[in-house]
């Protein structure tokens, strides 16, 4: 079997090196505990099929589904009490997010340097990336002694009552204040500086004997762990997960403490070319925290890999390779069997196994591991995919270990089976079906939440994502939470999965190319190994916009390195790099798989578009359009005059309020490197061969206000930070849901200013026709011409009323819209997105506040200062209205409006029940409340 995986790497890159790639994805070692988690890796093989989520409570681990607040939906391994056969199970896996220990600082009068600059530092954390160096000679051996001797934070004794008291996932720089001390490119938050986290540990006696381990699935950043004052290792890279083995330190049937070290470079001042990052980074464990144990001989750390390498409606082979730890002093010689089931919508387990992989014998010797290559098949596979034609469905592994006839491990791999093409001249084929990429940048943020993961957080923006037509991610421009993942795998959204924003060269003097050099194969390695199960993975993308693209053989020679890597550890799927200023002729894009580029694939400036100049220097390639449009508006805001044709970029004299430091809503403004979304969707249309693209942002982001550097946040989203749709949610809608009955207009009619001034209207529809009405009498009837996206009446003179369009297709009715003149501001009107949580603690109700006239019309100007009280069993996580520019502190339970919206995120508290009332007040207008159930 051994040789069978060779065969299949080398036919893996020989697909990827001709452009047609036929990839599979691949699953392995989710593993779930009492928290109930779901995640895993694996892999993929050459024209075939996938992996995907796990189960929630499958095999007696308990957990959250996504969307119920939980960090987790699926479990992979262990957790619960007892495995199906009845006996006690091996493994657990349990969520440690909860009662930690907070503060800010290294300990007073302390006079150790633990900053990871310093050599000695820097040699103790070195090697707990060892497992991901495959050169053992690059190996890095542990210092003697203990590092941090003397620090009072790390000493099991230390007095921490004193600390905050915090759960997990925390950003502690969420809660501000805001300040001119860091850059508006990182958001104006207090994310700079070291910070302290600890924890107590009860295990008991029984834990003897077993293998522990801390796995963390991101701290942001030079993140760095003790156990009882003993020294146990670290990682810098803030967005990466990584696991650390806590058994020589661990005192089972006694109190043990954790404590872990933060590092966020502080800049020298508050330019964004002297900070760590071009965005919000997020500050603090923003990421969830496991404790793993298991028995000495176990499966490895990401350690099952699963590959499809024949799919076919009546069979999919699933190639299992399969690593097995042995930690003990002891040779072991064990067995690996394993039984493949169905997961259904909610990642429930299947009562009865569909497949199975006979049991393969590995004899292991003491502190080594081995792998198994095992294959089975399922018959008439159920296959994961995405679109009104395809179905998200997923199955999973559960790999038994036994010893002498004891179960010492039971491993749950979740996965999908797809079938993935490239072609050059085609686009993207997902099981056969050519695909669009309707795809989104997003950054790691979840708005007035920060950087900490939260589940229904990140469901809310794909259900959003989704319901505007996009079908594909990327994770800019870094790692993503395993939960974005986990989501994506069950919700069907295809994710272009990010590494690096940074290789050697740098862009701020403090960002990831300090440590590039050190870290960027241990990095890359766990990335991959961490996510190639994910059937939403169809893409590696192993840089943005890096300084080496036109570096000549430099740039050339690290992304031959990096796309070596992935071809490594997963044959099966392409890299890309998305690149702003590569030539075509220069040795950049030589070495990578496919072609991703930023803006210059329709044009940056006056450039010609690059895409078809890209085809045909790289005809056997894959092009995909990496960062497109970056166009610029604040949600209701509106200036004249309108820019014509397809708009110009954003300046004092066009689109921008520069006073209010806003941008207007027409959708015709843009950076300077950019151009508006029509303009792509003529370079997608005239250009066949292009896969899709991926629009910079989906939603708006903290950090990177371009063109109003002392603003808080973005003005890229389609979305905006509060999650309230602009204009432009329905101009992409209408571009990517053709079938979709729909159509907006724009701006709004309440402008008593100017009536009797032209105030041009757009429509948006995916109807290719319309007539315009303003209060009863047709202003015309316009029709779409070729490459034509919007409709647009550019000599209407305001006067109060309605306007209301009528949009035709093919001749025939297809959908319409009104907007109305508002009055007077009267009242309030709250809307839950959803009426009932859970008492989790995690699980989160995202309540809308709109002000309104006495007809319950919003009023599209109003900037009321609102108050937010909740009673019951239920508190305020934060506010936002999406406005970049408000710098009130986001926990604040006072916001004013923004244009005639609010909002506020209210969770249950943890372990309570009941009806929570969120009431919200504000002077002169009406107050109104609405009622949440926790259960």
């Amino acid at each position: 079997m051994r040789s069978r995986s060779i065969t299949l790497l080398a036919v893996g890159l020989a697909v990827l090196a001709h452009g047609n790639l036929g990839c599979s994805n691949d699953s392995s070692g989710g593993e779930a505990g009492a928290g109930g988690k779901y995640g895993g890796n694996g892999g993929a093989t050459p024209g075939a099929a996938g992996n995907g989520g796990a189960t929630p409570g499958s095999a007696g681990n308990g957990g959250a589904t996504p969307g119920s607040g939980g960090n987790g939906g699926s479990s992979g391994n262990g957790g619960g009490p007892e495995e199906p056969g009845g006996g006690a199970r091996p493994r657990t896996r349990l969520l440690i997010d909860d009662d930690w220990r907070f503060t800010k600082g290294d300990p007073p009068g302390s006079t150790t340097d633990l900053a990871y600059s310093t050599p000695a530092v820097r040699s103790w954390v070195l090697p707990s990336g060892n497992d991901f160096l495959n050169d053992p000679a690059k190996r890095a051996a542990r210092p003697d002694g203990n590092l941090g001797d003397g620090v009072a934070y790390v000493t099991a004794s230390h007095d921490d009552s004193s600390w905050k008291s915090v759960n997990l996932p925390h950003d502690y720089a969420i809660e501000g204040p805001f300040t001119t001390s860091v850059s508006g490119s990182m958001g104006r938050l207090p994310s700079p500086g070291v910070a302290w986290y600890r924890k107590k540990l009860s295990l008991p006696a029984s834990d003897a004997g077993k293998s522990i381990f801390i796995d963390i699935d991101g701290a942001m950043s030079y993140s760095m762990v003790w156990l009882n004052g003993q020294f146990v290792g670290g990682w810098p890279y803030g967005y990466a997960s990584y696991r650390l083995d806590l058994t020589p330190y661990v005192k089972p049937g006694e109190d043990n403490v954790l404590a872990i070290r933060l590092d966020n470079p502080v800049p020298r001042d508050s330019n964004w070319q002297s900070g760590s990052s071009r965005w919000y980074p997020g500050a603090g464990i923003y990421r969830s925290v496991w404790l793993v144990k298991t028995d000495p001989v176990h499966v490895a750390q990401w350690g099952a890999y699963i590959t499809t390498p024949e799919v076919s409606e009546t069979s999919a082979t699933v190639a299992l390779k399969l690593t097995v730890d042995n930690d003990s002093k002891q040779d072991a010689d064990v067995s690996v069997a394993t039984a493949i089931f169905e997961l259904d919508a909610d990642g429930r387990r299947s009562d009865v196994a569909v497949a199975s992989i006979a049991p393969v014998a590995l004899q292991i010797p003491a502190g080594t591991s081995a792998t198994a290559d095992t294959e089975g098949a399922i018959a008439s596979p159920r296959l994961w995919g995405t679109g009104p034609h395809q179905r998200p469905n997923r199955y999973v592994a559960v790999t038994t270990v036994q010893q002498e006839g004891e179960t010492v491990d039971v491993h749950e791999t979740p996965f999908g089976v797809r079938t993935l093409k490239f072609d050059p001249d085609a686009g993207f084929f997902l099981n056969g079906e050519h695909i669009k990429l309707n795809g989104v940048n997003n950054h790691h943020d979840l708005g007035a939440l920060g950087a900490a993961v939260n589940v229904r957080a990140l469901e809310r923006q794909l259900e959003m994502l989704a319901e505007m037509g996009c079908n594909a991610l990327r994770t800019a421009h870094n790692p993503p939470a395993p939960e974005l993942l986990e989501l994506a795998d069950k919700m069907g959204f295809l994710v272009m999965d990010e590494a690096f924003d940074v290789w050697v060269r740098e862009k701020a003097a403090l960002d990831f190319h300090q440590i590039f050099p050190d870290w960027h194969e241990q990095d890359l390695r766990s990335l991959l190994r961490r996510d190639r199960n994910h059937p939403s993975v169809v893409m590696w993308s192993i840089g943005n916009e890096v300084g080496e693209q036109g570096g000549g053989a430099e740039g050339a020679a690290i992304a031959k390195e990096l796309t070596g890597i992935c071809h490594e550890e997963d044959p099966t799927r392409p890299t890309v790099s998305g690149m702003n200023s590569a030539k075509a002729d220069g040795p950049f894009p030589g070495p990578i798989d496919a072609v991703g580029l930023n803006y210059q694939g329709t044009g940056v400036r006056s450039g010609p578009a690059q895409y078809p100049v890209f085809h045909s220097s790289f005809p056997d390639k894959f092009i995909v359009g990496t960062e497109t449009t970056a166009t610029l508006s604040s949600r209701g805001v509106y200036t004249f005059p309108v820019a014509s044709g397809a708009g110009v970029p954003a300046s004092d004299t066009a689109g921008q309020d520069s006073p209010g430091r806003q941008v207007s809503s027409y959708d015709l403004y843009f950076a300077s490197w950019a151009y508006s979304p029509d303009k792509e969707f003529a370079s997608q249309d005239r250009y066949s061969f292009v896969g899709g693209e991926f629009v910079w942002s989906g939603f708006d982001y903290l950090g990177e206000p371009t063109p109003f550097d002392s603003s808080r946040s973005s003005y890229f989203g389609i979305i905006d930070l509060a999650g309230f749709k602009k204009d432009r949610f329905y101009l992409y809608q209408a571009y990517w849901r053709p079938e979709l009955p729909m159509a907006h207009i724009l701006p709004h009619w309440t402008w008593p200013e100017r009536t009797g001034q032209v105030t041009p209207v757009h429509v948006y529809t995916s109807g290719d026709e319309a007539e315009l009405f303003l209060n009863g009498q047709s202003l015309g009837r316009k029709r779409k011409a070729q490459l034509e996206y919007r409709l647009r009446w550019d000599d209407v003179r305001y006067e109060a009323g309605e306007l209301a369009v009528v949009a035709y297709k093919s001749g025939m009715e297809w959908a319409t819209a009104s907007v109305k003149t508002a009055g007077a501001a009267s009242k309030l009107l709250l809307t839950p997105d959803r009426s009932t949580i859970a008492g989790d603690g995690r699980d989160l109700s995202f309540v809308t506040v709109a002000v309104a006239d006495d007809e319950d019309r919003m009023a599209p100007r109003a900037m009321n200062s609102i108050h937010f009280e909740v009673s019951g069993p239920g508190e305020i996580v934060a506010t936002d209205n999406g406005d970049p520019t408000d710098m009130t502190a986001f926990p604040s339970k006072d916001r004013k409006a923004f244009n005639g919206l609010a909002l506020a995120i209210v969770r249950a508290k943890a372990g309570q029940k009941g009806q929570i009332v969120v009431s919200a007040k504000s002077n002169g207008l009406a107050e109104a409340s609405t009622t949440l159930v926790a259960e």
